[in-house]
């Protein structure tokens, strides 16, 4: 069984550090992410146009090049298309605009085997390699390492929840989704303001409560609020970019660079 980076990293009092891949869909984003030292890739088919067989091959590359791929699957897809995705390779899901308890349960249903969900059992998992293993082996690892479940926290009524949504088993990771969940609150991009900071407090207490994981995402332009969630609140998932914006960065630069040239 590959392991889960996160998991790994939090029992070494390290954080799991991820690229978000939404646009690139070759190996050699996963090859360059690796030598870069990121730990996870937060492969986006919420929003993108990313086909499922685009994410089984950047779920094996990662598998193979030891980092560990997670998933964000598109609102309320429904079991079976989570189902292919866990079969292509991912190792945890991400659901987006979760606001209830009743949509986390499920969220676990369509992820773990039984007795913790309603998983389909196949054979012949990318993650072992497509080894044969007795189900005996696979569910158990499958379900405690296997098949993250991560909801993101993006909705005022998920933070009305929060800490019911924190308590539901099976859960495991808290993932702030900064961007829609300042949308939400009306202080889109806002941050520095109370309700955000609330928020993320708030966020903080519940994980710390029900004793999941805390994960941050979209505060890519501010490195000063990511380390507070980290240092003070006690993040452990921290999403540093995604590919496109990655990429945008650096030829910017350059060409500052390429101008700065005739002066």
């Amino acid at each position: 069984m590959l392991q889960n980076n996160l998991l790994r990293n939090i029992s070494q009092g390290q954080i799991c550090k991820a690229i978000g891949v939404k646009v690139v869909t070759s190996n050699e984003i996963i090859l360059l992410a690796k030598a870069a030292g990121y730990d996870s890739v937060f492969i986006d088919l919420e929003h993108s146009v990313l086909t499922l067989e685009d994410m089984g091959r950047l779920c094996s590359t990662s598998l193979l090049s030891g980092i560990t791929p997670f998933v964000r699957v598109p609102r309320e897809c429904g079991r079976g298309f989570v189902q292919r995705v866990l079969d292509g390779g991912a190792m945890g899901i991400v659901f987006p605009h979760i606001s209830t308890v009743e949509e986390a349960q499920l969220a676990v249903s369509m992820t773990k085997y039984p007795p913790r969900g309603q998983r389909s059992l196949t054979a012949a998992l990318p993650q072992y390699d497509f080894q044969r293993v007795s189900a005996k082996d696979l569910i158990p690892q499958l379900n405690s390492i296997g098949s993250t479940v991560i909801i993101q926290v993006e909705t005022k009524t998920c933070l009305e929840n929060i800490d019911a949504i924190a308590a539901v088993e099976g859960v495991e990771v808290l993932l702030l989704g900064a961007n829609d969940l300042s949308l939400e609150l009306g202080i889109l991009g806002e941050w520095e303001h109370s309700l955000f900071h609330n928020a993320l407090d708030t966020i903080a207490a519940a994980v710390r409560k029900g004793g999941k994981i805390f994960g941050i995402a979209g505060l890519y332009s501010r490195p000063d609020i990511s380390k507070h969630a980290v240092q003070v609140l006690g993040a452990k998932y921290v999403l540093g970019h995604l590919d496109i914006g990655l990429l945008a960065v650096a030829m910017n630069k350059n060409v500052e660079q390429l101008s700065a040239l005739d002066k």
